[in-house]
Formats: structure tokens, C-alpha cells, sequence
């Protein structure tokens, strides 16, 4: 498989994923190209030997990206922050922040759940994807793939998180 037919099968996978993070279909775009450029250049460190599928890694390299993207951007609201006593930019940050905080305790949450859940709730509540399409991924049914989002689910209300897989 060559790179164009890499990009051709995974590059609409990759935007779906990086569109639920970003809520910005133009931003995805870029994203999405940034995360092919970084997967080529890393694509030696990707050995699939059980522990990750390809679609699984793309997911890793665009929310590394996305993430990147944030930084520079807290960064440059920083920068204007700081030229500037009253800024409104302050005051709509401070909104962000406090609107942003579930979200934050929900990934503080997830991150607790042990790998394959964790990228189970990640798949089917940012990307959008069907139970079978999750089933399909990991090489199991589409079943498996409802009852573990399930368990997931119930680990985080319940606050019982272990670090099973």
C-alpha cells in the first residue's frame, strides 16, 4: 500500500475524528494534513504487533497534533493577554475555562480507564462511530464492542476505575 492509498482509506476517518475535537470543519482540514505528514515521517516507529491498529495510531498522532495546536494557541492568547490590562480576551478565556471544566473531568476520568476502553469511548463518542464500525477496528464483534462502551461507561459513573484491559 502506497502513501496516496493510505491517505485515500484513513484521511476521512482521521478528518470525522479530529472534527468532533475541534468543531471547526476548516481547522480539521489542516489537522487532518498535519497528522499524515507526522504519521510519514514517523511511520518506521508504527509496528503493529497486536498492540495497536493503524487507525489507532492516525487517532494518537491527530490528538497530539490537536493538542500541539491548543498549546500554540494558549500561547498566543497569553502573549495578547499580556499586552493588554483589560482585555475582553480575559474575560471570554475565564468562560472557556469554566464552560471546558466538565470536559476536562470527563478526559481526567477516561484517561483512568484501562487502554481498550478508554479508545472504545474515544471512538464512539468523538468519532462518531457505530458499535460494528468499533467491533470492526479491534477484530472483534460488534457486540464485544457494545458491552465493553457499556462497562466503560460504568466505570466512570461509578468513579471504579481500574487499569484492566
Amino acid at each position: 500500500m502506497n502513501i496516496e492509498d493510505v491517505y485515500q482509506e484513513y484521511a476521512s476517518f482521521v478528518y470525522k475524528y479530529l472534527l468532533t475535537l475541534t468543531n471547526d470543519a476548516q481547522f480539521s482540514e489542516e489537522l487532518t494534513q498535519e497528522t499524515f505528514y507526522q504519521a510519514i515521517k514517523s511511520i518506521d516507529h508504527f509496528h503493529d504487533h497486536g498492540k495497536a491498529k493503524f487507525s489507532t495510531w492516525l487517532c494518537a498522532i491527530a490528538k497530539n497534533v490537536w493538542l500541539q495546536e491548543l498549546n500554540r494557541e494558549k500561547k498566543r492568547n497569553q502573549l495578547a493577554n499580556s499586552l493588554s490590562e483589560e482585555d475582553a480576551t480575559t474575560y471570554n478565556l475565564e468562560e472557556e475555562f469554566f464552560k471546558n471544566e466538565d470536559k476536562i473531568n470527563f478526559f481526567k476520568q477516561a484517561h483512568k480507564l484501562s487502554e481498550k476502553k478508554r479508545e472504545i469511548l474515544y471512538l464512539r463518542l468523538l468519532g462518531d462511530l457505530s458499535f460494528k464500525e468499533i467491533g470492526a477496528i479491534f477484530g472483534e464483534s460488534e457486540t464485544w464492542a457494545r458491552v465493553t462502551f457499556y462497562r466503560a461507561k460504568q466505570e466512570l459513573r461509578k468513579g471504579d476505575i481500574s487499569n484492566e484491559s
